[in-house]
């Protein structure tokens, strides 16, 4: 073969090895892109819900008064629900009462994408802020959606701040915000129906500690601590069901005579003083501006008495008609010494009496132990040769 046959032959193999890596390129980019999938806003907010039906709540007539706000602040203020919907994170909602919530599908989608989510769908949430503001009512949900406040930032010596400007996972925003507008002015509103205009977003009917308690009273007791008034022999759970925690406490008297009093309100709005005797309200005093103290002394629970469980404390004998535990099997006699024994709960301790060893005699274990003296060795020098 001559030299232009061999040329001819090695570029047909590297032709063939060409080929085959140009099929192999294209066949791994064909599965590659195969496999290749792009996450966008449509594909991470698909599954969202972001469909809202407007209430149908009836609204009082009248313009919101300092005392309905300072009881709208008491029971709404810590009072904890769970998301009916996915809350946006650091977001301002604005919800019109029994109207629609902005923003609007679409933008609560992509709101949710940008921002992220500060609870899902059956979190738990609490009202952390309460806010009146002319004809709107801000809600703060989970710390609201500002950063706390860190007055280092603002503060700056020589040509650097003291604290950096990038946040800290601490100095995020952790909740958001619902803003609830009201057509003409905030009317003369209660708790339960501001929770009723904000049912679409969140689901406040689980029942705290102390709503659960105050079913389970009287019907003239439930009727009182569903109009926050705290009568006369109330404990301090039903006052707490009734008024929430006070704003002050104040311990006061001397040896049995100490009292606690709550104190609710401030001036110049309307207080209440109540003052516990142990456990009991003793007295409570009702201070409206313009009006004379309204005093409450006399006890006003109608014969009603909370049951006091009863608790045996030690060994209880069968003369109490309670028979005390035992290991013995039913139908087992007691022993003769068990028999003449007298019944009375607890039973002295035997200590073992000392094994003697044969031939001995062991002094009383209360006896002093004489130990003989013993010979002193004498020691003799040693000679060297």
């Amino acid at each position: 073969m001559t030299l232009m046959g061999h040329r001819r032959a090695g570029l047909g193999t590297v032709g063939i090895v060409l080929a085959f890596f140009s099929f192999a390129v294209a066949f791994f980019s064909l599965g590659a892109h195969a496999q290749v999938f792009t996450v966008g806003e449509k594909t991470a907010t698909a599954d969202i819900n972001a469909d809202f039906t407007p209430t149908h709540v009836e609204l009082p007539d009248g313009h919101l008064g300092e005392r309905g706000r300072r009881e709208l602040m008491r029971d709404l203020g810590s009072e904890q629900g769970f998301a009916h919907r996915i809350l946006p994170l650091g977001a301002i909602m604005t919800l019109q009462a029994n109207g629609n919530l902005t923003p609007r599908a679409e933008q609560y989608k992509e709101l949710i994408y940008k921002k992220g989510s500060s609870a899902a769908p059956g979190d738990r949430v609490m009202i952390t802020a309460l806010e009146f503001k002319g004809d709107r009512l801000v809600v703060d949900l989970n710390g609201g959606p500002y950063p706390p406040h860190r007055f280092m930032r603002h503060i700056q010596i020589g040509i650097g701040p003291v604290a950096t400007q990038q946040p800290t996972l601490d100095e995020r925003s952790t909740g958001c915000r619902i803003v609830l507008v009201f057509e003409g002015g905030v009317p003369d509103i209660s708790a339960p129906e501001v929770k009723a205009l904000l049912q679409p977003i969140i689901d406040f009917g689980a029942k705290t500690g102390e709503v659960a308690y105050a079913e389970t009273l009287p019907a003239p007791l439930k009727s009182a601590i569903k109009s926050h008034e705290v009568l006369v022999g109330m404990n301090h759970r039903m006052v707490l069901a009734a008024l929430g925690q006070p704003e002050s406490k104040l311990r006061e008297g001397l040896g049995s005579e100490r009292y606690e009093e709550w104190i609710y309100g401030h001036q110049p709005q309307t207080m209440e003083f109540v003052r516990f005797s142990g456990d009991r309200v003793s007295l409570v005093k009702i201070a409206a501006l313009g009006k004379d103290i309204e005093i409450h002394d006399q006890d006003e629970m109608a014969g009603y008495e909370q049951p006091v469980p009863t608790v045996a404390v030690g060994d209880v004998t069968a003369k109490e008609g309670v028979v005390p535990p035992s290991l013995r099997l039913p139908g087992e006699d007691k022993t003769p010494e068990e028999a003449a024994r007298p019944d009375s709960g607890m039973r002295k301790v035997q200590m073992p009496e000392p094994k003697k060893a044969p031939g001995t005699d062991v002094p009383p274990s209360n006896a002093p132990v004489e130990i003989a003296p013993q010979p002193v060795p004498k020691f003799a020098a040693r000679s060297t040769p």
